[in-house]
């Protein structure tokens, strides 16, 4: 009988549940339940850099979506039955730390705390904690440079130890009825295995590595020293954090009895530990070394992959390399930009030009010429988080007259996150990381062909995309699948179980050689422009960058 696993996948604004046959990776039935809580799932406030999750929404939302998706097999599958799922494999945003007690339930399951936005799940994309990432990073360069080696030299505000930190500062009494703090990366599978419990709890590496500077070459997470420095809580919380962080091979447990009657999966199959969604989109993409993966949604994560037994170096900028934290076996390194699907929701939901949604947007976008519009932008309008890492940046649009038309604008826009994924790539390769292959995943490589054809014309490269549409959550269910192991029906290995699970849509957007020619002229104007306002020791001028993009604009209009 065929084998099945099931990949959950917790975004920013819903969770999503797939089915997977384990032999070929077909998607037999996919279910997806927006969470209760907030808008669209997220908790606001006027803070605009506040954003909290409910975890009631996880606990619901894989009752929810498992049962959902068991229920579509049935009616697709003859004689399907859940006894033939095999495995489970989690994903989640991250770093989206919990607040959580002496038996890791979350503070916001008490009802003194169910409505306070401190006892929450600290949303990956919650930034209050500037300041806290800023000092961080100030006494980690003076005392332990080497945590800030492994993490690109800053520390970002998105990241774990900022947000505990400045909890402790702005909500006291939170802080101090947490018992311990937990990535939703490693709670979500120690709830459906009933490990939540501190002394059995299992952390992933992922989170660990990338957000919590923990690092086996130095006893995992930082010292108690170092923490105590910024604040003696924080080095009293070190005893009641994990000893080791574990990879996505590793099996957290099995689901209890209790889920299996919530959800009607066998009691008992293994779950993985937890990863960040992009990651397991990673997996799910078939990353290995000399792939980039893009993961381009609300942000993007990009991914490579690369042998341990190699010396490689420490790349700044980047968001952490970790032994690991990707595919077992090798260091997963990660980059990314802060923002890009929200930008072009940011242009069409808030400045809400009069022609308004994306399609259109994108059709007349699509019959310009590269520097047509006159226009260049950053693409900072959530800071940026790749290669210079740093909040405080903000967008900036450049060359409009009284005649740029929305659809302009929207272009430049595109061709703003295609100059930072460019950057991106080349620092890879400064580095000595070649990137040979990239291969893009979510919703926008699925949706937007003008996007990927930018992305190809800028950066000279193919762009591919996964088959999968559900890349994360496929990721999921082959974590799931090797846990499960050869004689459950899974797979031995994570390239034994990509071979067979994973593949590439069959079209391929390649670069067009006169658009490259404009692209390259203007992403020199684009890095003038990243170094001017990004960086401390720009010393060209801005004078004739205007100018220039008028005589772009001209020669393409001919």
């Amino acid at each position: 009988m065929a084998k099945y696993t099931i990949g959950l996948d917790y975004g920013t604004n819903s969770v999503r549940a797939i089915l997977v046959n384990v032999a070929n990776g077909r998607e037999v039935s996919t279910s997806v339940w927006g969470y209760a809580h907030g808008e669209k799932g997220v908790i606001l406030a006027r803070d605009p850099n506040l954003a909290r999750q409910h975890p009631a929404d996880y606990e619901k939302g894989a009752e929810l979506t498992i049962k959902a998706v068991l229920a579509d097999a049935k009616k697709k599958v003859k004689a399907f039955a859940p006894e033939q799922v095999i495995g489970v494999g989690v994903d989640t945003t991250g770093s989206t730390p919990i607040p959580a007690d002496e038996k890791g339930r979350p503070l916001a399951f008490q009802k003194k705390f169910a409505r306070d936005p401190a006892a929450m799940a600290w949303l990956w994309k919650d930034h209050t904690g500037i300041a806290e990432a800023e000092e961080i990073t100030a006494l980690a360069a003076k005392i332990r440079p080497e945590y800030l080696a492994k993490c690109g030299g800053t520390y970002s505000s998105e990241w774990f130890f900022s947000k505990l930190l400045h909890c402790k500062r702005t909500a006291p009494k939170v802080f101090e009825a947490a018992h311990t703090w937990v990535e939703c990366a490693d709670w979500v599978p120690a709830m459906l295995t009933g490990t939540e419990a501190p002394n059995r709890l299992t952390a992933c590496v992922c989170a660990a590595g990338h957000k919590a500077m923990y690092n086996d070459d130095w006893g995992g997470y930082p010292d108690k020293k170092f923490l105590r420095k910024l604040d003696p809580a924080l080095a009293e919380l070190r005893d009641r954090l994990q000893d080791r962080a574990h990879a996505i091979d590793t099996a957290v447990g099995g689901i209890t009895a209790a889920w299996a009657k919530r959800t009607g999966l066998p009691e008992g199959i293994p779950v993985a530990a937890g990863a960040f969604d992009a990651h397991l989109g990673g997996v799910g993409s078939g990353i290995a070394p000399g792939t980039l993966v893009k993961a381009l949604g609300t942000s993007s994560c990009d991914m490579m992959v690369a042998p341990t037994n190699r010396p490689l170096a420490d790349i700044p900028g980047l968001c952490g390399i970790v032994k690991g934290s990707i595919l077992p076996g090798y260091f997963g390194l990660e980059a990314g930009q802060a923002a890009v699907g929200d930008i072009f929701n940011w242009f069409v939901d808030y400045i809400r030009p009069t022609d308004g949604s994306h399609e259109t947007l994108t059709k007349q976008a699509a019959r310009m010429a590269p520097g047509a519009s006159g226009l260049l932008a950053l693409d900072w309008n959530n800071g940026n988080r790749t290669i210079l890492v740093d909040q405080r940046l903000t967008g900036l649009l450049l060359g409009q007259t009284l005649y740029t038309t929305p659809a302009e604008i929207y272009r430049a826009l595109i061709e703003a996150t295609a100059f930072g994924a460019l950057t991106i790539i080349n620092r890879f390769e400064e580095y000595g990381v070649k990137v040979k292959r990239v291969v893009n995943c979510g919703g926008i490589a699925e949706k937007n062909p003008l996007v990927m054809q930018i992305y190809a014309d800028v950066t000279g490269r193919p762009m591919y995309v996964s088959r999968s549409a559900q890349t994360c959550a496929l990721g999921s269910a082959i974590a799931g699948a090797v846990v499960a192991g050869k004689k459950a029906g899974g797979h031995g290995s994570f390239k034994a179980a990509q071979k067979a699970m994973t593949g590439l849509k069959a079209r391929v957007y390649k670069p067009d050689p006169k658009a490259r020619k404009v692209y390259a002229r203007l992403y020199a104007l684009y890095r003038r422009l990243h170094d001017a306002f990004g960086t401390e020791d720009f010393s060209g001028g801005l004078h004739n960058v205007m100018k220039e993009l008028l005589e772009i604009r001209a020669a393409a209009r001919k």
